[in-house]
């Protein structure tokens, strides 16, 4: 088993607070997020691009997994999660991750890779645990 950690410190209230997210590697270091970061474009980041970040990189692997199946390996996959965040219901929910996928695959067929990708979307560990709608858009180059 396998545990990792990311951690957040706020201060303030939501509008005018501000907090900063690290995580376990220290690859992230007390980076700032806030209100402004979010859902006004300000400089730091927000709990939708880190989720974004954490679902491209766990497709990419599960994928690059998959693709041992089929005695295959790519030269290339990049991913690219667009995560949702809409109000609904007097609250906010995140209602979808969207997968846009380039990968260069020597001597893969576009079958292979569309059964690949398919089950790394519906399969890697972070599609598992999201709730909401995953889409996406896959492309053999």
């Amino acid at each position: 088993m396998t545990k990792k950690h990311g951690s957040a410190k706020w201060q303030g209230g939501l509008k005018d607070g501000r907090g900063h997210v690290s995580t376990e590697s220290g690859v992230l270091d007390d980076q700032p997020y806030g209100f402004n970061t979010r859902f006004e474009g300000k400089k730091g980041t927000n709990p939708e691009e880190l989720v974004g970040a954490a679902h491209a990189s766990c497709f990419s692997m599960a994928l690059s997994m998959i693709l041992e199946d089929y005695d295959l390996k790519a030269d290339s996959i990049e991913t690219k999660a667009t995560v949702t965040l809409e109000e609904k219901d007097g609250g906010f929910t995140v209602t979808a991750s969207h997968l846009e996928v380039e990968a260069r695959i020597p001597n893969a067929s576009q079958e292979q890779f569309n059964e690949a990708a398919t089950t790394a979307k519906e399969n890697c560990p972070i599609s598992k645990l999201l709730t909401a709608e995953i889409t996406m858009d896959a492309k053999l180059v």
